[in-house]
C-alpha cells in the first residue's frame, strides 16, 4: 500500500488533512501502547473525524482523554482498547468505546488479521543514519514494521532506544514534528501486606534467575526486596522504575541469561522522567515486538524464570480472575497468561500470583469458592503455580483438587477459612 503524504517533515495538520483524504471507510488504524500515541496527530484527526466513516483506531492502554474514546465521533472514528486503563475504563463502561480480550502475545496476530491501514506512532528523532526510534515502544507495533504503513509523529521528548524498535526513513510513509511531554506514571504505593507478600517471593528468587515484574504494589515490593540478589537478568513486558534501580545497583547483570544475554528485555516502558533517561541511548534495554517477549515459548528458554503477576480473586479449583469485577471489566488479559506460561516451561522457573487475601477492611475474601458470577478466568487453573497472600503460599502445581483447595484455604484470612471449609465440602473438594 502507498501513501501519497506530503514531504517530511510535514505539521501535524497537513498530514492529517492527507490522511483523512486517504483513509477509507471501514479503516483499522494501529496506535502504539500509552506513550507511543502520536498526541498532536491524533488531535488533528479528531478534529476531522466528520469526514472519517467508520473508521477505528486500536490501542492498549490509552493515557490521554479524549472525545472519541467517549463515543463522540460514533460511526466516523471510534476506539477499540485492548486492554483498559484508568481512562478508557470509565469510557467503556458508559459504551463509548469497544474492548478487544487477547494474550497481549497474541495482539500482533489478530491486529495484522485485521489487514491495517496504517500504524500511527510516535518516534524519537532521526539519527545520522536515518533511523527513528519507537522509543519507550515496541508492543505490538514494531511487530508490524515491514508489514504496515507506518506514519510518525516525530517527538523531541522522545528517547532514542535500540532493539526491533527502529525504522528506517525509506521505510516512513510520512512524518510530522510535534513536542510532547510523556506522561510519567508514579511507582505504586507500598503497604505492609505487600511487604510480606514480596518478601515470600523474594526468597524463592534464587541469584541469576530472570524476572517478570507485572504492574502493582506487590511487585513493586518484591523489586525493592532483591538488593541482596546477585546476577539477576530481566526479561519483562513492562520495564518500570523499580527495575531501573536494581540495574543501577548493579543487581542486574544478565550474565546467567541463554538469550539476550547481559540486555534486559522488555516490550513498552511505563513510568518516571528518570526510566525514560535510563533508556535513552541505553543498549543495554532492548526493545522487542511482544509476539517475541511474551511469547511463552521464548521466556521458557531462560532456566530459573520468576513471574509475578497481580490478580483480584482467585478460587478453589485455581482460577485467577485477574481483568474483571464480576462481569465489570477493569483491565485486561495483558500478558499475565504469556509468562505464567513461560515459567511453567522454564528449567527451575516459578510462577507467582499475588493478592491480599481480603478487600474491604477484611469483610471480603479474596479466596473464594467460585469465582464472583460472570467473572472472566485470566490464568486457568491448569497454568497457576503459586499463589501467594499475606498468609502463605499455596503450591498447586501437579496437587489434587482436595490438595489444592486445602493449601489455597490455608493462604486465606484466618477469619474466612471455616467458611471457606465447609464451602469446600459441599464443593466436593474436601473429603
Amino acid at each position: 500500500m502507498t501513501l501519497e503524504l506530503p514531504p517530511s517533515p510535514a505539521s501535524p495538520d497537513e498530514l492529517a488533512d492527507a490522511l483523512v483524504e486517504q483513509i477509507p471507510a471501514g479503516a483499522q488504524l494501529v496506535v502504539p501502547i500509552a506513550n507511543g500515541e502520536p498526541v498532536r496527530l491524533l488531535d488533528c484527526l479528531e478534529a476531522r473525524a466528520a469526514s472519517l466513516s467508520e473508521v477505528r483506531i486500536h490501542q492498549m492502554h490509552a493515557l490521554r482523554d479524549r472525545p472519541y474514546l467517549h463515543g463522540a465521533y460514533r460511526g466516523h472514528l471510534e476506539h477499540v482498547s485492548w486492554f483498559l486503563s484508568h481512562i478508557t475504563r470509565p469510557a467503556y463502561h458508559a459504551g463509548g468505546c469497544h474492548l478487544a480480550p487477547a494474550n497481549f502475545s497474541e495482539v500482533p496476530l489478530f491486529l495484522l488479521a485485521k489487514q491495517p491501514f496504517a500504524v500511527l506512532a510516535a518516534a524519537s528523532p532521526p539519527d545520522r543514519h536515518g533511523f527513528f526510534s519507537l522509543g519507550v515502544s515496541a508492543d505490538y507495533a514494531a511487530a508490524l514494521i515491514g508489514r504496515v504503513p507506518f506514519v510518525l509523529e516525530v517527538n523531541p521528548a522522545m528517547p532514542v532506544t535500540y532493539g526491533a524498535n527502529r525504522l528506517h526513513h525509506s521505510e516512513v510513509a510520512g512524518w510530522c514534528e510535534a513536542e510532547t511531554e510523556l506522561v510519567e506514571v508514579p511507582a505504586a504505593d507500598v503497604g505492609p501486606d505487600d511487604l510480606v507478600i514480596a518478601g515470600l517471593i523474594a526468597e524463592r528468587i534464587p541469584d541469576g534467575a530472570t524476572i517478570q515484574l507485572g504492574i502493582g504494589s506487590i511487585p513493586t515490593a518484591v523489586a525493592g526486596l532483591l538488593s541482596d540478589h546477585r546476577e539477576l537478568g530481566i526479561h519483562t513486558e513492562l520495564l518500570s522504575d523499580p527495575i531501573v534501580a536494581l540495574a543501577e545497583a548493579g543487581v542486574v547483570t544478565g550474565t546467567r541469561k541463554r538469550t539476550h544475554r547481559r540486555r534486559m528485555v522488555t516490550t513498552f516502558a511505563l513510568g518516571s522522567r528518570h526510566l525514560y533517561d535510563f533508556c535513552h541511548h541505553n543498549a543495554a534495554v532492548q526493545f522487542l515486538p511482544v509476539d517475541e517477549v511474551n511469547d511463552p515459548r521464548v521466556i521458557g528458554r531462560e532456566p530459573n524464570f520468576m513471574s509475578v503477576n497481580a490478580t483480584l480473586e482467585v478460587d478453589l479449583f485455581g482460577q485467577c480472575a485477574s481483568e474483571s469485577l464480576g462481569s465489570r471489566y477493569w483491565s485486561g488479559s495483558g500478558g499475565q497468561a504469556d509468562f505464567a506460561r513461560g515459567a511453567q516451561y522454564s528449567e527451575g522457573g516459578e510462577g507467582f500470583v499475588v493478592l491480599p487475601s481480603t478487600a474491604k477492611g477484611g469483610r471480603i475474601s479474596r479466596i473464594v469458592p467460585t469465582l464472583t458470577a460472570g467473572a472472566v478466568v485470566t490464568t486457568m487453573k491448569n497454568t497457576v503455580d503459586n499463589v501467594v497472600t499475606e498468609h502463605g503460599v499455596a503450591e498447586l502445581q501437579g496437587r489434587t483438587l482436595t490438595e489444592r483447595a486445602a493449601a489455597l484455604i490455608a493462604v486465606a484470612a484466618p477469619e474466612h477459612r471455616d467458611w471457606l471449609a465447609r464451602q469446600a465440602i459441599e464443593m466436593g473438594l474436601r473429603r
